[in-house]
């Protein structure tokens, strides 16, 4: 049903697509260090992974976006080793090479966002779901970390960047490829589902980055402690230096 209704508004949803890119207002990454150690206390190193938004674009540092965020939620507790690889307009295939080209090594935590731009190429969800599977099984073998924390499509039919009939397929697009998602991450015992809570964002009336289409410094901080309370919840922190994490099951011992 839903490639049928692509098919039937394709004319429309090209040329309103076309001018989409035309007029929205083209944001660069931010500035600043992608890489190194912040910190004290007990070592977790972390991966993040993506696209544009897990690059930070909308604003202007990295202090800001949503990889500066989370050190400052997680700088007093650990001794953070990070690790930022994302880039605007990636898709969930270039992901995918890109880990393929990584060496083994380990990450307690990998932070995954993906999806935006597949949603924008309508990439069928079958197709994107077949992908992410293959995108985790890479991290997997790749990093073998205890936590992974996949954060779902945003709702793009809520974007002020996107009106309609554009908005409202870009909506169904999202609506099946999260349902796919969480279902998956069902599954995996050390997998947890990042939400996109935008409800919350509109609650607090907080606006978007100046494009329409990406997250303010705001939303980057309340991004930032959802996973921030993931990552400490699963390493049980109690303030208590000597615990120790777990590396068969991702939970702290006393």
């Amino acid at each position: 049903m839903l490639k049928l209704m692509t098919y039937a508004l394709f004319p429309v949803i090209a040329v309103q697509g076309y001018f989409m890119k035309k007029n929205t207002p083209r944001l660069s990454e931010p500035q600043g260090d992608r890489a190194g150690c912040i910190g004290q206390g007990r070592p977790l190193s972390i991966l993040i992974l993506g696209d544009s938004a897990a690059a930070g674009v909308g604003v202007d540092e990295q202090q800001q976006a949503l990889l500066g965020n989370l050190l400052s939620e997680l700088q007093d507790y650990y001794t953070v080793h990070y690790q930022l690889h994302a880039k605007t307009g990636r898709t969930s295939s270039q992901l995918l090479k890109v880990i393929q080209q990584f060496e083994a090594q380990h990450f307690d935590v990998v932070i995954s966002s993906i999806g935006v731009n597949d949603v924008t190429r309508m990439t069928s969800p079958q197709d994107w779901m077949v992908l992410q599977q293959d995108i985790y099984a890479e991290i997997e073998q790749r990093f073998s970390p205890l936590l992974v924390l996949c954060t779902e499509v945003p709702p793009l039919n809520d974007f002020p960047a996107l009106k309609a009939p554009l908005s409202w397929l870009c909506g169904q697009y999202v609506k099946q490829m999260n349902h796919a998602l969480a279902y998956y991450v069902d599954q995996k015992p050390n997998y947890q589902l990042i939400r996109y809570e935008l409800e919350k964002f509109q609650a607090l009336k907080l606006e978007m980055a100046a494009d329409g289409f990406h997250p303010s410094q705001s939303m980057y901080q309340l991004w930032a402690e959802q996973l921030a309370d993931h990552i400490l919840n699963t390493f049980s922190y109690s303030g208590d230096n000597n615990k120790q994490v777990n590396h068969d099951t991702g939970k702290a011992s006393p």
